[in-house]
């Protein structure tokens, strides 16, 4: 059976563990999908786009009810 990697890095001193980090980092790494220029720039702006129209939502909702409460207390 062999040893979870919790374990065995309980085992190793201090510059091992960095080791292994990096190394289990780096293994991580190049796993990774990066997205292409033009995927980054077409998110970007939907995410910018979502952005602004909540902002928009949430303004015009705070000015609906800040007449509302000026109007019910005066």
């Amino acid at each position: 059976m062999t040893e979870s990697p919790e374990h065995v890095a309980e085992k190793l001193g201090l510059f091992a563990r960095v080791g292994l980090f990096y190394r289990q980092v780096t293994s991580e790494l190049s796993k990774v999908v990066w997205p292409t220029r033009k995927q980054l720039t077409t998110y970007t702006a939907v995410v910018l786009v979502f952005v602004t129209f909540i902002i928009a939502v949430v303004s015009l909702l705070d000015l609906v009810l800040t007449k509302i409460v000026f109007w019910v207390f005066g």
